[in-house]
């Protein structure tokens, strides 16, 4: 092995480009956001344990989508704010290898969890005379664990490719966290079925989903028309906005990181999309979830109403 190569490199997380000033004021801006993320989806949590008109599978699913965005944005969001308010942009090995590995599985598991909750949402629609048969708290736990084993397990082949390389020459990565295909570009030797399997896995985990989803809305789309009233179509479709905003937002940008190769004429714009996806993408479910979902609100308002009367 060379001199210049090494199995436990410390990398350097570029970024942006900015002054120390703009780094200090963006550094209160994403903190702001990051708390407001926990919050967010903290009460969320609270919400769903303290409210027993929520104790529904809808709101279980709707429990670990917000343990996910919270695991999600910490997954990375606390060295990036590090490196912003001292200036430096340096990263362990080890760090950076938890850092991608973490990120990878609870994406993973997100998009599982979305899929889950699209089903649900198909039972009840399409199903609502059976739906408690079908959604039982049993079915509920086994598909919550196989959403995350699932997702765990996916990143296991990342971290075995991750490990076999050593890094030689520069170590910067081009982006403000340890995104897997940014430090794959950085590794000694060919790396081409690395590549081909983020491709590949980001296939699986993307495409293979969101087309069960498609399914699943097609299936409710045409089950809403049947409904006679205006106010049965009404409510049956209120109940799927929420839930197909996030998968929107959350599958558009998951597809073009993961299922479009990598021809490297697009690393900023990719590092604006990554910032959006940490930063903003795990403030939206909470957000979406709480504004459009009258029983979230109403949950809401019952705590509020106990906390004045204290």
């Amino acid at each position: 092995m060379g001199g210049n190569q090494s199995w436990f490199p410390e990398f350097i997380l570029v970024g942006f480009q900015l002054s120390a000033e703009i780094e200090v004021l963006l550094f209160f801006i994403f903190l702001l956001l990051y708390m407001s993320n926990l919050l967010a989806n903290g009460m969320i949590l609270a919400l769903i344990w303290l409210d027993l008109n929520l104790h529904l599978p809808m709101y279980f699913f709707l429990s670990h989508l917000a343990i996910i965005d919270m695991a999600y944005a910490s997954s990375n969001l606390p060295k990036f704010l590090e490196n912003l308010v001292m200036h430096k942009k340096t990263i362990p090995y080890v760090s950076c290898a938890m850092e991608m590995i973490l990120y990878l599985a609870l994406a993973s598991t997100e998009c599982m969890i979305l899929l889950v909750m699209s089903y649900d949402r198909y039972v009840a629609i399409c199903h609502p005379l059976q739906y408690t048969l079908i959604m039982n708290w049993r079915k509920c736990k086994v598909l919550a664990i196989i959403s995350w084993s699932f997702g765990f397990t996916m990143v296991l082949g990342n971290l075995i490719f991750f490990l076999r390389f050593n890094f030689c020459g520069s170590l910067h990565v081009n982006n403000f966290y340890c995104e897997i295909l940014a430090v794959l570009k950085l590794a000694c030797g060919d790396t081409w079925m690395n590549r081909m399997y983020v491709l590949t896995g980001g296939v699986f985990v993307i495409i293979g989903p969101l087309s069960l989803m498609l399914v699943s809305y097609m299936h409710i789309l045409w089950a809403i028309l049947k409904i006679q009233s205006k106010e049965g179509r009404k409510k049956a479709f209120y109940t799927c906005s929420s839930h197909l905003c996030v998968v929107g937002c959350y599958f558009g940008i998951a597809m073009m990181f993961y299922c479009v190769p990598d021809d490297g004429h697009h690393d900023e714009q990719k590092k604006i999309l990554s910032l959006f996806y940490n930063l903003f993408n795990p403030l939206l479910n909470p957000l979406v979830y709480s504004v459009r979902n009258a029983q979230v609100k109403a949950a809401f308002k019952k705590v509020m109403q106990k906390v004045d009367h204290i």
